[in-house]
């Protein structure tokens, strides 16, 4: 596992452009271990899950009833699956840098993202232009993600586009839909759109990226179905609301 820190020059480009992508962190065989563990909760599939149709994203399943309507779009609450996951969500490697990014001791909320991400052909749903952000409940809307690819993430898969820059942007309400994505029919958002930069990955390669940088993801038109590990940190004065879905979960401390 990578074990080096950011560069200065790196937390500047992140905080700059609300993303770095660190290459082979993740060793093969932690990544065979969580491969594992994925197929084996998917092949039940143990819950809790969230199915593409649940989402009523484009081209997902009209129902859980409809053809491919029980497909898996993610593995929830991946931290209390398996001890592997539990070992990535702590390691030294996620620590170390968020410490450099928040400028603060780190705690993992179990209450977003943490989850495996599952793409699969053919029933796999458009994600459209969003910040995560838009759900939570935090004093202050500076939290980052923390994304493991288990195999190459392209865009023939359906890899996420980012916006670069987008975090540190206001946007007003006319820009954005009731669900707060970005509508396509704003001239500004299309020329925004003009700027996405795609988040190519490789097995192993981990995207750090802030809450509120506009990320999106297409379907994926591969045969094979794409896998990927998400957890999102805080720093630790940076708490969720009380009696908030961000606060529905103990968050966990990441140790010096």
């Amino acid at each position: 596992m990578n074990q080096t820190l950011f560069a200065v020059e790196d937390v500047a480009r992140f905080e700059r452009d609300g993303y770095a992508i660190v290459r082979g962190a993740a060793a093969p065989a932690l990544l065979q271990r969580m491969r594992v563990v994925t197929q084996a909760h998917l092949a039940q599939p143990r819950l809790p899950v969230e199915y593409e149709a649940d989402t009523h994203y484009p081209g997902a399943p009209a129902s859980r009833e409809a053809p491919g309507g029980r497909t898996v779009r993610r593995l929830l609450q991946a931290y209390a699956r398996d001890a592997v996951f539990r070992e990535w969500a702590t390691s030294p490697f996620i620590a170390a840098r968020l410490r450099q990014l928040l400028r603060d001791d780190v705690l993992f909320s179990q209450a977003h993202h943490n989850c495996i991400m599952t793409k699969h052909p053919a029933f796999s749903s458009v994600t459209g232009w969003h910040r995560d952000i838009r759900y939570w409940a935090f004093a202050k809307p500076e939290l980052i993600s923390v994304w493991l690819a288990l195999g190459q993430e392209h865009r023939g898969n359906g890899c996420l586009s980012l916006l670069p820059g987008t975090h540190r942007m206001d946007f007003a309400a006319d820009r954005l839909d009731a669900a707060q994505f970005l509508r396509d029919d704003v001239e500004a958002n299309r020329a925004l759109i003009n700027t996405q930069v795609l988040a190519e990955l490789n097995a192993g390669d981990v995207l750090f990226f802030h809450c509120r940088l506009f990320h999106a993801a297409s379907q994926n038109h591969t045969s094979e179905t794409k896998f990927s590990l998400v957890h999102t940190y805080r720093a630790a004065q940076n708490p969720p609301d009380a009696g908030s879905r961000s606060a529905s979960l103990p968050d966990v401390p990441l140790a010096e």
